[in-house]
C-alpha cells in the first residue's frame, strides 16, 4: 500500500504517540521541561553545513522539520572565537525567519502551510516507519523552495521509546538513503538537496561516528 500524509501507516500513528508521551512525561515529571528527550541539540553538528547552503542559495526563510522542543535556536550558542560574542543559530545563518515544526510536540505540531527558503531535518527520519518515508520525504522536499538538508543516522538510538522500542525504528545504510532521496527528488527538480548519513565504525578507542555526504550539487547551478 502507498501511503501519504492524508493516509499514513498504523505504525507512524503508534510512533507519533510514543513521541508524545516521552514529552508528556517531562512536563509531569518536572515544572519545567528538562529538555531531555529531543530538545533539538542533534542540529548542531550539521550547522555549519548548513550555513554553506543557505549563503550558496541566498535564502532567507528555513523550515526545521522535527525540530524537537526548538531549544537550539533560544540560546547563543555559536562560537565565533575568542573575543567575540556569540551568536543564535539564526544569527549565525543570517536568515530572517526559522519555523519549527514537530508533530510529536504540542507547540510545534501544526503543519506548516507556506513555502520556506530551506527546509532542514536532522535525527528525525531514522525515527519514522520506512514505509512512510516515501511520503515524508516528498513532504521535505515540497516545503523548500531552494534547498534541503537531511540527516540520518545508520545506527540504534541511545533512546529507548516508552514501548521499548529502540527510537531509531528505520536503519540503513548510507546507499540506501541516498537512492530513496535521489528517487523523490526527481520530482523536486528545482531543488539542490544534501544528504548526510552517520555512521558507527568500530575502533581500538571505541565506536567513531563517520559521515557520508551525498548531494544533487553538481546537477544543479545556484542562483
Amino acid at each position: 500500500m502507498n501511503y501519504s500524509r492524508e493516509r499514513p501507516s498504523p505504525r507512524y500513528f503508534e510512533l507519533q504517540e510514543q513521541y508524545r508521551l516521552m514529552h508528556l512525561e517531562e512536563v509531569s515529571l518536572a515544572k519545567e521541561p528538562t529538555g531531555q528527550y529531543f530538545p533539538g541539540y542533534s542540529l548542531l553538528p550539521h550547522v555549519q553545513r548548513i550555513k554553506d547552503l543557505i549563503d550558496a542559495t541566498q535564502a532567507k526563510t528555513v523550515l526545521d522539520y522535527g525540530s524537537g522542543k526548538g531549544q537550539q535556536y533560544e540560546k547563543r550558542i555559536v562560537d565565533l572565537g575568542p573575543g567575540k560574542e556569540r551568536l543564535t543559530i539564526p544569527e549565525f545563518w543570517g536568515v530572517q525567519k526559522v519555523r519549527c515544526y514537530d508533530p510529536g510536540y504540542e507547540p510545534f505540531k501544526v503543519l506548516p502551510t507556506e513555502m520556506f527558503d530551506g527546509v532542514i531535518t536532522t535525527d528525525m527520519v531514522e525515527h519514522c516507519p520506512v514505509e512512510d518515508l516515501p511520503w515524508i520525504v516528498d513532504e521535505i522536499l515540497s516545503f523548500a523552495d531552494k534547498f534541503a538538508y537531511i540527516n540520518a543516522a545508520s545506527y540504534p538510538a541511545a533512546k529507548i521509546l516508552p514501548n521499548g522500542e529502540n527510537a531509531h525504528c528505520t536503519i540503513k545504510p548510507p546507499e540506501w538513503w541516498r537512492a530513496l532521496i535521489a528517487e523523490i527528488a526527481e520530482g523536486h527538480p528545482g531543488v539542490l538537496w544534501e544528504l548526510c548519513v552517520t555512521s558507527k565504525s568500530d575502533s581500538p578507542t571505541g565506536p567513531n561516528i563517520v559521515e557520508t555526504v551525498f548531494s544533487n550539487a553538481e546537477d544543479r547551478k545556484f542562483t
